[in-house]
């Protein structure tokens, strides 16, 4: 068994010491509650509203930002995934970086971006798989966009996730609150897995968020949500063992051929 914290942020766009510090009091207040694992939203280091300021915020997956973060996780004892903008030569990705302070870290690139504002600041990603172990229990990321194609969480789910974490950025109105409050249970019923969608609150110079974090279990039930408008840090124990009656009646994986 997993358990796994979720903040739902307001972060400072443009301010990264002070988005850092707020993810470094998050992983602490995780650890504190026998979290194995905290995610944070997309962007969560730049802040997703920073705008043109985006490329100068961009470091690079070796930079001096990842080492802080994993040095952060290493001093709570609880491992994070976090969105950032990353810096590969002249490219900019919106990538999330998932780090223990131990081991290598796993850097996941967004592969479906998101209206004119993500194509204009960042390069899209051919989609990929990257699998990685906490407690356990193996899991996977997608950010915001990512996971409202299907194929992109069944293709993890065949690779063997039993959890799929999306930091994300989903704006305020109907389709965002559709989204946060169908879709993803949707996602992790048809596959048969845990789903954990981690989003922004409140409003910066660019965005309103409509905030409905959520961890979500296999059968579709919501197993910690917040509320759109405030912080929340979320918990849920993982355990795929309790879901094993429903993986049985809803073999998608299997049938699907």
């Amino acid at each position: 068994m997993m358990k796994l914290a979720a903040l739902q942020m307001q972060a400072l766009p443009g301010d990264q010491a002070a988005n850092l510090a707020r993810i470094e009091k998050a992983a602490r207040d995780a650890a504190s509650a026998g979290a194995d694992l905290v995610v944070v939203p997309e962007l969560a280091l730049p802040g997703y509203g920073a705008g043109a300021a985006m490329a100068g915020l961009a470091e690079t997956a070796d930079g001096a930002l990842m080492d802080s973060l994993a040095e952060i996780a290493r001093a709570a004892g609880v491992a994070i995934v976090a969105g950032f903008a990353e810096r590969d030569g002249a490219d900019v990705y919106n990538s999330a970086v998932f780090t223990d302070g131990r081991g290598e870290s796993v850097i996941y690139r967004k592969s479906h971006l998101y209206g004119p504002y993500e194509k204009g600041l960042f390069r899209p990603q051919a989609p990929e798989t990257h699998l990685f172990e906490v407690a356990g229990l193996k899991l996977g990321m997608l950010i915001c966009y990512d996971v409202e194609f299907p194929e992109n969480v069944r293709r993890l789910a065949r690779a063997g996730a039993q959890a799929v974490v999306v930091p994300t950025a989903l704006p305020a109105g109907p389709s965002g609150s559709f989204i946060a409050e169908h879709m993803i249970a949707v996602r992790a019923f048809e596959n048969q897995i845990f789903v954990a969608y981690v989003n922004h609150c409140g409003s910066d110079a660019l965005f309103t968020y409509a905030g409905l974090s959520r961890i979500v279990a296999p059968d579709g039930r919501m197993l910690a949500g917040a509320g759109s408008s405030d912080e929340a840090l979320l918990v849920a124990d993982l355990d795929p063992a309790d879901f094993a009656e429903s993986a049985e009646a809803n073999t998608y994986l299997r049938d699907a051929g």
